[in-house]
């Protein structure tokens, strides 16, 4: 038989052995939670969750919008024209706002200027997905644009004023991710949301996305203190604020109401009034809401000089490109949307790479290279017909993103590499206002070159309109703008980039 009395004398030490192992448990986790509350405390992580985070929520709500459009006319009883101004509205409200965003983060410190711009913009999509009629939609995107006009230029002044020069390249492959991945995926989710939820869902996936942001902002993002931002210009952000807003009025509405209609007229040229007289202002101004003359630093104006034309034909193409799978060859927005993110992948491969060879090669090369091939892939698109394997749409959409790392990365790296830490917020408010405007103008003009090449077209026609010519000539156009981009690269000097230059070691 088993002896009692040698049960009893193990009992206390297998006790003992429970406890030690669910105490040594327990101070692991404890260790683990301290390091990843360790790392997170890093300004560096910090600013980039963050900011990454932020970019990603504001770029994507363009895109997945707009696929939504015409879901939202019709159960708004609207025709699909008066609701185009719920894309208008949010992208006047963000070229008003933006001017100004500089000399806010400067005023209130970036840190806290950034968090309330994620607050409003999260809080507005809440209030758009449940808005019940056209009208509240509209002031509610525009709330929305409000707090995406300062979002992304703070978030980026916050990116440079933490990293170094000699960190910059790995800056950009940060602002990369959601600069290539929100644009592709906003088409994806747009057409599963309109094809299997409802239109409001669009609005709504952006509040967990914000108040997740929000929430690590206020904890981890570190404090800054204000510095000496100047006198309020009133006057500048008026004239900037006016002008833009009309001008991006008139271009993004230019397209389906008519270039020659008495409105867009009569808004388009009042908006290059008002920044004629913007500019002559701001030029005299000794507190100038956007300070133009950062311009005369050679890099930081021959690097917006290849951004603008490279920029309006990069999100031109993705405009006219899910035109073309379904309006004239008659796919679901679900399968458009998928046709269209391998891009994303490219630019997030292209990145890595072009991290890689943009200290060894510089960026003048990078960018010649990158537009080349972008406006290759434009090229490449003119041949997609009805007989194209998806596999060949897929393999050009991969190349044609990998290409445009090689134009956005040097360009975000090498422009603000003779920027002082003072100037920063000057600088990307101007540089985010001029993106945004190429942008808008580079849809525009895709769009323009479409009603032009194929009037008469019936759109949304079942099965596909079959007319691949407006679309063809739309990606003529691509490539014709990263032509341009590419001469413009010529300009760039390496030696003047030089501090960006450095190896990443990480």
């Amino acid at each position: 038989m088993r002896d009692p009395s040698r049960r009893e004398r193990f009992e206390p030490d297998a006790a003992r052995c429970r406890i030690a192992t669910r105490t040594g448990t327990a101070g692991r986790r404890v260790r683990l939670r301290r390091r990843v509350f360790a790392v997170l405390q890093n300004p560096k992580v910090a600013v980039s969750v963050t900011f990454v985070a932020a970019m990603f929520m504001s770029i994507l709500d363009t895109t997945i919008v707009n696929t939504a459009l015409p879901t939202i006319a019709r159960e708004l009883d609207a025709s699909l024209s008066t609701t185009g101004v719920v894309a208008t509205g949010y992208l006047v409200a963000v070229a008003v706002v933006i001017p100004a965003s500089g000399w806010l983060g400067d005023r209130f410190g970036d840190r806290r200027v950034f968090l309330i711009a994620l607050a409003l913009f999260a809080g507005a999509s809440a209030l758009c997905g449940i808005a019940s009629t056209l009208g509240q939609l509209v002031v509610f995107r525009v709330l929305q644009g409000i707090g995406g006009g300062m979002l992304v230029p703070v978030g980026m002044t916050l990116m440079f004023r933490t990293f170094p020069q000699a960190e910059r390249v790995r800056v950009s492959r940060l602002i990369m991710i959601p600069t290539a991945m929100a644009p592709a995926l906003g088409p994806v989710l747009g057409g599963l949301i309109t094809d299997h939820l409802a239109w409001e869902w669009v609005f709504l996936v952006n509040v967990p996305i914000g108040l997740a942001a929000l929430l690590f902002g206020l904890r981890f993002l570190p404090r800054d203190a204000p510095v000496d931002a100047g006198r309020f210009d009133a006057p500048g952000l008026v004239l900037a604020g006016v002008g833009l807003g009309a001008l991006m009025y008139a271009v993004s509405e230019g397209p389906s109401r008519g270039w020659g209609s008495p409105e867009i007229v009569g808004f388009g040229s009042a908006g290059l009034v008002l920044l004629a007289a913007f500019v002559a202002w701001e030029l005299r101004s000794p507190h100038p809401m956007l300070d133009l003359r950062l311009l005369r630093t050679p890099i930081f104006r021959r690097s917006i000089l290849v951004m603008v034309p490279a920029t309006a034909g990069f999100l031109g193409l993705l405009y006219a490109f899910p035109q073309l799978q379904q309006e004239a060859l008659g796919r679901t927005p679900t399968t458009s949307g998928l046709l269209t993110f391998p891009e994303a992948i490219g630019v997030m491969l292209g990145s890595q790479v072009v991290a890689r060879l943009y200290p060894i090669v510089g960026p003048r090369r990078v960018m010649l290279v990158g537009a080349s091939g972008v406006g290759a892939m434009a090229l490449a698109l003119t041949l997609v017909d009805a007989g194209t394997s998806d596999v060949q749409v897929v393999a050009t959409m991969l190349v044609f993103g990998f290409s445009m790392s090689a134009v956005f990365l040097p360009v975000q790296s090498a422009g603000f590499a003779q920027t002082s830490a003072a100037e920063t917020g000057q600088a990307s408010a101007l540089f985010n206002a001029l993106r945004q405007a190429s942008a808008a103008a580079g849809v525009a003009t895709l769009a323009t070159v479409i009603a032009v090449v194929g009037p008469g077209v019936p759109t949304g026609a079942p099965g596909g309109t079959g007319d691949l010519d407006p679309y063809h000539a739309a990606f003529v156009a691509t490539a014709v703008l990263m032509a341009l981009a590419a001469v413009l690269s010529f300009w760039i000097r390496d030696e003047d980039a030089a501090s960006t230059m450095v190896r990443d070691r990480h």
